[in-house]
């Protein structure tokens, strides 16, 4: 087993594919010390600035006095706290539905909907672009799962054609974390209705970001909870905390309480988590100047990195990927950058497509205009 293991890694290696942690010490922050040197991140999904937000932390010293450390137990055995229930209670009033469930992780949650929903004689219709955690549900459900090109209704439309009978699920991310752009939601959603199918959004990257109060990629299309019953959420990217949710009728949270398998069957959320994310959620729907701060920092990012001639794919969101292509470049301009005091990831196959590998700049609230044109200064020496 260790010769197999090995030579495997080595070819990972040889093909600029091989993954390595990084040991941060200290907060999520624009500025941070990795594996022991002082660099500039962007790289965070820490949108807003508030995983280090000092209400925030409050909370959850507030809500471990209060509760302890763990929950002991799932939900479903005494480990739902006041905390947590008081969380899904805001949290379906922010999203303008009728119940909202909590799960430990945003993997978790979409293979417990999705697994959850559909069987044997149903589909599921999901962009080619979704997150993994949602083609690993689709492939887990045991329904058959079909792929449409990336925000293309049209070629939704041919597959649906093909699937008639039985359930049938279309799953798309809000906005694609990897490009950073949004799908189509009007047109899916007047697919999705004309077709009698059930539309679900996964909106990780459009919460605390677009529409009215951070109300997500749905809210920003005017996208109504009838369109598109199944939203799901996660809380550590701009709410800054930990975990996830999923939003929708009474019916699905019900049905999701009772079948999803990755609800029944896990330790609920630590309580005081959940009261750092209340505090959390009031600071992101009172967000609009961290918003407007966002919004402006992308636009002179992508000002300056047209100026430099870089390719920046299409992308309103803090989501703005440089693309290298071959994974080896994509790799060596992150070490250059690296050596200049900058953080930026290098994301390569299988994340995204091959020949498309590429920097993952990632904004935050918390980013000054000085450190984003450090940013582009440094670009313009190794990636222009």
């Amino acid at each position: 087993m260790e010769a197999e293991l090995n030579a495997a890694l080595a070819e990972r290696r040889a093909q600029a594919l091989y993954r390595a942690r990084r040991v941060v010490a200290g907060p999520q922050a624009p500025q941070q010390v990795i594996d022991g040197r002082q660099v500039l991140s962007f790289c965070s999904n820490d949108y807003l600035g508030l995983a280090n937000h000092p209400e925030v932390i409050a909370a959850l010293r507030r809500g471990a006095d209060a509760y302890g450390v763990g929950a002991g137990a799932a939900h479903l055995i005494n480990g739902h706290s006041r905390a947590h229930h008081a969380l899904e209670e805001e949290l379906a009033a922010f999203t303008g539905r009728e119940r909202a469930l909590l799960f430990s992780t945003g993997y978790m949650a979409n293979l417990g909907v999705i697994t959850a929903l559909l069987g044997k004689t149903d589909a599921v219709f999901e962009d080619r672009l979704n997150h993994a955690s949602l083609i690993d549900a689709g492939r887990l459900c045991g329904a058959r799962l079909r792929r449409y090109r990336h925000a293309d209704p049209s070629s939704l439309d041919g597959l649906l054609d093909r699937h008639p009978r039985g359930r049938r699920l279309i799953v798309t991310d809000g906005v694609f974390s990897m490009d950073g752009d949004l799908a189509p939601l009007p047109a899916l959603a007047a697919t999705a209705s004309a077709r009698d199918a059930w539309l679900m959004v996964d909106d990780a990257h459009g919460l605390g970001v677009l529409g009215r109060e951070g109300r997500g990629s749905l809210d920003h299309f005017g996208v109504g909870a009838h369109e598109a019953p199944v939203l799901m959420g996660t809380l550590g990217k701009a709410f800054g905390t930990s975990g996830a949710f999923v939003a929708g009728s009474e019916a699905l949270i019900e049905t999701l309480i009772q079948q999803a398998r990755t609800y029944v069957y896990t330790t609920a959320l630590p309580p005081a988590l959940a009261e750092a994310t209340r505090a959390s959620l009031r600071l992101l729907q009172h967000g609009d100047e961290r918003r407007e701060r966002l919004a402006s920092l992308i636009r002179r990012f992508r000002h300056g990195a047209d100026q430099l001639g870089l390719h920046l794919m299409t992308s309103e969101t803090p989501i703005q990927p440089i693309v290298m292509g071959a994974a080896a470049r994509a790799v060596a301009v992150s070490e250059a950058l690296l050596q200049r005091g900058i953080l930026v990831t290098a994301i390569r196959p299988p994340t995204v497509p091959a020949g498309s590998a590429r920097l993952r700049v990632t904004l935050s609230a918390a980013h000054s205009e000085a450190q984003v044109d450090r940013l582009l200064e440094a670009l313009g020496e190794v990636a222009a």
